[in-house]
């Protein structure tokens, strides 16, 4: 049986992929919590063979958790479930370490196999995906998205801030400065090219990074 450990804070989508693997037959749901720090934490007093992992989530988020995680428990297989399937999201979970990238939408078939592909040391990217990523290292389109200019400690800041969090907020939580804080908001103005919060939560949405309204 394969442990497996659901992250995200929609306690109805939760919900629902918890029922979906109920009918996998060799998955079982042995934790659900609602963000990163949740997800850290059940970690490392019981690691799971498998972490389902939402990425804009409230707090650190999927990207900071999936890096905390594999430095507590290396042992641990995430796959990142969500629906931003655009770069740089792909290529920034699986730096960070994760194993596999699926998006909410894939069919339950897909989703068992993504399940049972890492827990068997192979690595799966949902096909639409892995075609998404096929093109742009075929003709150069990721260089041209502002989005990857960025690092993930900066995409991490970023999100932070269009959730509406403040530099204490964001400092208290990633343990750095507010001065940190600070000079990574004024390095994302430059480098997106906007000029205050507001800007940068619209040039979130503009690129489905966060739906307008939440």
């Amino acid at each position: 049986m394969i442990h497996l450990l659901l992250v995200d804070d929609h306690a109805l989508f939760r919900s629902g992929m918890k029922s979906v693997l109920a009918e996998a037959g060799d998955i079982e749901v042995v934790g659900e919590v609602s963000d990163g720090e949740a997800a850290v934490a059940f970690v490392r007093e019981s690691p799971p063979e498998v972490v389902l992992m939402d990425i804009n989530m409230p707090g650190i988020g999927g990207i900071e958790a999936t890096r905390r995680i594999l430095h507590v428990a290396p042992e641990v297989h995430v796959i990142a479930v969500t629906a931003l399937s655009d770069s740089p999201f792909p290529n920034q979970l699986l730096d960070a370490g994760a194993q596999g990238y699926i998006s909410k939408g894939c069919p339950a078939d897909e989703l068992f196999e993504a399940v049972r592909s890492v827990t068997q040391g192979r690595h799966y990217i949902c096909s639409d995906v892995a075609q998404k990523l096929a093109l742009e290292s075929v003709v150069g389109q990721a260089k041209d998205t502002p989005l990857n200019q960025l690092s993930p400690r900066e995409m991490q800041v970023m999100l932070m801030i269009v959730q509406g969090q403040g530099n204490q907020q964001i400092s208290d939580t990633l343990f750095l400065s507010p001065k940190t804080i600070s000079t990574y908001r004024h390095r994302l103005f430059e480098k997106l090219g906007v000029a205050n919060d507001v800007e940068l939560t619209h040039f979130a949405i503009r690129h489905h990074l966060v739906e307008p309204g939440s």
